[in-house]
């Protein structure tokens, strides 16, 4: 028998002292969805960058009534068991609306998940169980552990209200709202795909869920300050040092792929890295190339 779990109030000291804001409430929709309403209405204000440091604001919630994921799918988590925490920042419009770069914002959401991930293993020093258990990101926005899905992402651009008319303003700053999910203490009976897990069902002496939940916060707000503001200095330059640490970790990368896309069709070949601008190049068995750009996909 699975017993429901009550949601409560996110406690998060050590993200309050790291983010400039910190919004933290049992229960909502989607935090994704409260941080642009709050950005929208004036609620939660953003403050433009200061000395090429961007601001952070956090939204949490211990349950989701109606959580989010690419393409219309929806995440699926448990309180007191799983994170799930909205980063918003303000950064430049031009770059946010640039095609050929802002596929990276959602890289850099992906590897400041990771380093958030093991460096809090590495500060309790928690263990993976086997060898084989390491973090990957799993293009374009999960989290990977062993070849199941531990945690997934959701990269969403709001308009600022002083800016919200201005859309032909390429000078001016938009709002981008990085969702993170992340199972953490799921247990097996618990986790609602086969296709997904948990971080304590392959790592050892892991701290309790909420220590846990406010380390990775931490360092995630930590992350996303220095790695955006190092993108926003030198886009182009950061995009080519992305794409080379994206080699390391991309769980996708040598393997034989199908890519699902949204009017249904697939596409079947091996993942062979990444494009300039972040889309997935995918070889055809006939030696061709194709870019990726919007797909869900799936080894096989």
């Amino acid at each position: 028998m699975i017993i429901a779990l009550k949601a409560a109030v996110p406690q998060l000291p050590r993200t309050n002292d790291a983010a400039e804001q910190v919004v933290a409430v049992a229960e909502t929709d989607s935090t994704n969805a409260l941080a642009a309403r709050m950005i929208a209405d004036g609620t939660m204000p953003l403050a433009p960058t200061q000395d090429g440091t961007p601001a952070i604001a956090v939204v949490a919630a211990d349950r989701q009534t109606a959580g989010r994921g690419r393409n219309g799918h929806t995440w699926v988590s448990q309180p007191g068991r799983s994170s799930t925490i909205s980063y918003a920042v303000r950064l430049p419009r031009a770059i946010a609306t640039d095609g050929a770069l802002n596929g990276w914002l959602q890289m850099i959401a992906g590897l400041v998940t990771l380093d958030a991930l093991n460096g809090t293993m590495r500060e309790f020093g928690a263990e993976p169980d086997h060898p084989d258990s390491l973090l990957e990101l799993k293009w374009p926005n999960d989290i990977f552990c062993h070849g199941l899905k531990l945690g997934g992402l959701l990269s969403e651009l709001v308009l600022l209200p002083e800016t919200a008319g201005a859309d032909g303003d390429a000078d001016g700053d938009v709002a981008i709202v990085f969702g993170v999910g992340l199972n953490l203490m799921l247990g097996a009976c618990r986790l609602p795909t086969p296709q997904s897990t948990s971080l304590q069902l392959h790592v050892h002496d892991l701290p309790a869920f909420g220590e846990l939940r406010d380390a990775v916060a931490a360092r995630e707000v930590a992350g996303f300050r220095e790695r955006l503001a190092k993108f926003v200095a030198d886009p182009h330059g950061q995009a080519e040092l992305l794409r080379e640490e994206m080699k390391t970790v991309c769980w996708a990368r040598g393997r034989q792929v199908e890519a699902h896309f949204t009017d249904g069709s697939t596409l079947t070949g091996e993942a062979i890295g990444l494009n300039e601008d972040a889309s997935l190049i995918l070889r055809t068995p006939d030696g061709i190339d194709h870019t990726v750009r919007t797909a869900d996909v799936g080894v096989l």
